[in-house]
């Protein structure tokens, strides 16, 4: 372990926070970790991380502080009071949100931090629990050159297309388009899907052809199987998605750009959830397609 590099405190150890912090214990940081379940602790330990019992002895003596969780309130409860971030990690620290939250969020927290001193970026990611794990993760940024240029070389430990794309909360804005995107491609994958099955047409073979094509897409590649097999274990749950398409339709309505598709899928997704297929992979937008079509599901 080198001791050149920064001390990193991760706050959020979920199914993206736990392959990642790993990551970057393999990379040769010292990571320090907290979050609300010990066995996800235990687990970074076993990987050669150090646990804390609370935000505050995660943060301390760190250079870098990372977090991971699942929305926007979560990051407001775990950055500000007297037992959050801001209160105590030391002056100068730098700060790397990397949870997927409102532009807005990340806007007041970078100022709230500024006036105590400690930097911030936020620096949400797509890749889901499969690019956490291989670290080929896109990173996208919002904050400042300089601590971009520092946050850089962590970074490239976790993913693999990491971009500054404008001043703080614009990594969020961008995921926010890239959740949008997503929504819309996984929902026209599952027409796709139900439309050949019921066509009694080979799926597998089918998928295989249009995912060579102009039809092809990263969300196929990573979701073919779950649609073929039905697996909607969680690699980005549903819950999660709803919260996101809520984010992007708010944004496009402040900034006036028209989301007709978007606001289709936004009700899609939210659908789903009112049937209880929350805790679901966000794949299982096929479920609802489904139900559409008459099949019992």
């Amino acid at each position: 372990m080198s001791t050149d590099l920064p001390k990193v405190a991760w706050i959020g150890l979920g199914i993206m926070g736990s392959p990642m912090s790993e990551n970057l214990i393999e990379a040769g940081y010292q990571v320090t970790g907290y979050t609300l379940e010990q066995d996800k602790i235990d687990r970074l330990v076993a990987a050669g991380g150090r646990g804390a019992a609370s935000i505050a002895e995660a943060v301390r003596d760190a250079d870098v502080v990372v977090t991971m969780v699942p929305a926007s309130p979560q990051v407001e409860a775990v950055a500000y009071g007297p037992d959050g971030i801001l209160a105590n990690a030391r002056e100068g620290a730098l700060l790397i949100d990397m949870s997927s939250i409102t532009p807005q969020t990340s806007v007041d927290l970078a100022a709230k931090a500024k006036e105590r001193g400690i930097r911030v970026l936020d620096a949400p990611v797509s890749g889901g629990e499969a690019g956490a794990i291989e670290a080929v993760l896109s990173i996208m940024v919002g904050g400042e050159q300089t601590d971009f240029d520092a946050a850089k070389p962590l970074l490239d430990a976790l993913g693999k297309t990491i971009v500054l794309c404008g001043p703080h909360g614009s990594g969020q804005t961008v995921k926010a388009a890239n959740q949008l995107i997503v929504a819309v491609n996984i929902q026209a994958c599952a027409e796709a899907v139900v439309f050949l099955e019921k066509s009694g047409v080979d799926l597998s073979a089918a998928l295989d052809v249009l995912n060579g094509g102009l039809a092809g897409s990263t969300v196929l590649t990573r979701k073919k199987d779950n649609f073929l097999k039905r697996d909607f274990a969680p690699g980005f749950r549903i819950d999660l998605h709803h919260k996101d398409m809520g984010i992007v339709t708010d944004a496009a309505r402040n900034v006036g750009a028209a989301l007709p598709v978007g606001g289709v899928v936004a009700q899609l997704v939210a659908s789903l959830r009112a049937q209880g297929d929350g805790g679901l992979d966000h794949s299982a937008l096929l479920r609802s397609v489904e139900r559409l079509s008459g099949s019992q599901v």
